[in-house]
């Protein structure tokens, strides 16, 4: 198990700081294969924003689906929980764990129960031997590693991009109205280097530790500006 947290809210955040800590610590996939979950795929008819036929299913890219492609990662969706058996079962037996462990110990707390994935965590990657391949998972994977039989590849950021921050984030565009402003969620935020009326590429990386937000503000693929901004005045939940 490459990555594994416990959140009271599940968000496309989350998913995308997933995907940072596997792919700067273990190196980009080949692909991924995950189900229909609207923070992976829109579905016209299910996600409600576009529900009058604007878009149609896979026209709409969710924020998640956004950090894959900037890192040439491809994207498989399974048809049904069954597809995915071998990711499934491991987790439910996860979930089985868990569930019981923070029954017996008492623990009421996410965090409390995170400890508990932790502790199972590492047991199963360091110290279980598989059902299956009758080897405890991190041996079998590093020989993998040494052996050149991954499909893991190094992390690189591509031009014009210079940080991280500019792959794992948010994004959404704003055009700059008359008084060199944009407006997010009722904020509005001044911004130079672009001209009246152009539209700029919003890179957007809260920190929920600080309580803010980083907003890098990209014109013609070029960085023109980076402020920050309080989450909550920022009032990002939908993400």
């Amino acid at each position: 198990m490459l990555y594994a947290e416990l959140v009271e809210r599940e968000t496309s955040w989350d998913h995308i700081l997933a995907l940072q800590t596997v792919f700067l610590t273990k190196g980009l996939p080949f692909s991924y294969y995950v189900d229909s979950h609207s923070i992976f795929r829109f579905v016209q008819g299910r996600d409600s924003f576009w529900r009058r036929h604007y878009k149609v299913t896979d026209e709409a890219t969710p924020q998640w689906k956004q950090v894959l492609d900037d890192c040439k990662v491809k994207l498989t969706y399974a048809l049904s929980p069954q597809a995915r058996g071998k990711v499934e079962r491991p987790y439910r037996w996860l979930q089985d764990r868990i569930v019981r462990t923070c029954a017996r110990e008492g623990i009421k707390t996410v965090e409390g129960a995170r400890e508990v994935l932790r502790y199972e965590v590492d047991r199963y990657n360091n110290h279980q031997v598989h059902s299956t391949t009758r080897e405890i998972p991190i041996i079998r994977f590093e020989r993998a590693m040494r052996e050149k039989k991954s499909l893991l590849r190094e992390f690189k950021i591509m031009p014009p991009y210079s940080s991280t921050k500019d792959i794992f984030c948010l994004r959404m565009k704003r055009v700059i109205d008359p008084y060199h402003k944009i407006s997010i969620n009722n904020l509005k935020i001044r911004v130079s280097g672009v001209p009246l009326r152009k539209e700029v590429e919003l890179r957007i990386v809260p920190d929920k530790k600080t309580g803010l937000t980083e907003i890098r503000f990209w014109y013609k693929d070029k960085l023109v500006d980076t402020q920050q901004v309080k989450n909550s005045d920022l009032n990002l939940v939908q993400f």
